[in-house]
Parts: C-alpha cells; structure tokens; sequence
C-alpha cells in the first residue's frame, strides 16, 4: 500500500466509523467501558496470512495524557523477520517467550477516536523480541492486520496509518535506538527493563489533517 492509498483508507475508514455513529474505541472495547489495562481482545488481534497483530488498552486516569482515551500497540510477528536473524536483546524467557513479537510502535488515540500521537516503548513494555531500528524499517511495509478477526474497519485503519506514517515512524524508531543507547550507557542490561524506569522512548503528535493536505490526493 503506497502513500496515497493509505491516504485514502484513512478517510474512508474515519468517514465511516463517523456515519455509523460508532467512533473506533466502541469496535474495540465493551460498550460499558474497558477495564484499565486490559488487553482488547484478550489474545490480540492476528492477521491470519502474515501474523502481524495488534491490542488496544486504556490507561488508567493519572497515567495517561488527559486527552487520550487509550492506544494501540502493533506488532511484527518474528516470522516476519529474516530466518536466523538474531534479536538486539532478547526476553528473559527467550524462545520459551510466550509472543513472538517483536513492538512496531503504539498509536494513542484522542477520546473522540482520533489518532493523537505515535510512540516507542522500551523493550520490557510488551517483553519483546528487541530487533534494530534499521530492521524494523526495512519491514515497515511487511505490517498489515486487514485479515484479524476484529472489526474490519479498525484493521483497516491500523494497517492504514502505518503506510501513511511510515517516514515518521522510521524516525521514531531511530529515536528509539539512539534514547536506548544513552540508558545502555547508564543502566547496563537493565536499560531495557523495568529498573531503567523508562518506558516511552520516543514519541511524535499527529496532525492527521495537515498530513493529509500534504498529499496529492488526485
């Protein structure tokens, strides 16, 4: 999917959701509210061809910008990446981890269902297989969850926003990296555990319809 295409599934998944009266946080979690930091779904959302995945959850007040409602983090699958290519740090589990992901990026949306912000994590946040920045955006455009079995508009907009994103978030997956690095010099090993006492390493506001009116959008 290139750019505008991407472009173009963002409008129309966004217009639809609108003319259905049902904003992208009512397709992910239950109508009565989610339980603060439950995944929704339960076992991630898995694209059946290429494993790629994502999970929505919501902070609870005080430990979220007071206009996000929650955020989404996606995924690679490891079978996405190389045969044999070795991770940057591994889970302490190791192969015996029980997801096989490696993190992409997060994706916070406003409380109007409106994407607000892109973001990284350090590598104890979702207990990921780390890999490079450099790996990661060479699979950028591997990333795709059409094929989940949750709402088929949500799947659509993800999938969606990192074709449309993908400049923005090779940069912050550099940024990443390069924080990374500066905790590595301070913590050790532990940098990229939870005693480094960092979890956001690099984040960027969205402007989506600034985005879009720098497009061609023919």
């Amino acid at each position: 999917m290139n750019q505008v295409e991407a472009a173009h599934t963002v409008i129309e998944t966004i217009t639809r959701m609108a003319q259905e009266q049902r904003p992208l946080m009512l397709r992910v979690v239950p109508e009565e509210g989610a339980t603060f930091w439950t995944h929704y779904p339960k076992k991630d959302a898995r694209d059946a061809n290429c494993q790629s995945r994502w999970y929505y959850h919501v902070h609870a007040p005080g430990m979220r910008d007071a206009d996000e409602h929650g955020h989404f983090h996606l995924f690679l699958h490891r079978t996405q990446l190389p045969d044999g290519l070795e991770p940057k740090v591994w889970p302490p589990q190791g192969e015996e981890a029980k997801a096989h992901v490696t993190h992409l990026v997060g994706l916070s949306i406003n409380t109007q269902g409106i994407p607000r912000a892109w973001f990284t994590v350090n590598r104890f946040v979702t207990n990921e297989f780390l890999f490079p920045a450099e790996v990661m955006i060479e699979h950028l455009p591997d990333f795709n969850v059409d094929h989940t079995k949750e709402d088929d508009l949500v799947n659509c907009f993800v999938t969606a926003m990192v074709a449309l994103y993908r400049g923005e978030i090779a940069e912050l997956l550099r940024e990443r990296d390069a924080k990374q690095a500066e905790l590595e010099a301070e913590h050790g090993e532990k940098a990229y555990e939870k005693a480094s006492g960092i979890e956001v390493l690099s984040q960027m506001p969205i402007d989506l319809d600034k985005k879009l009116g720098s497009l061609d959008l023919g």
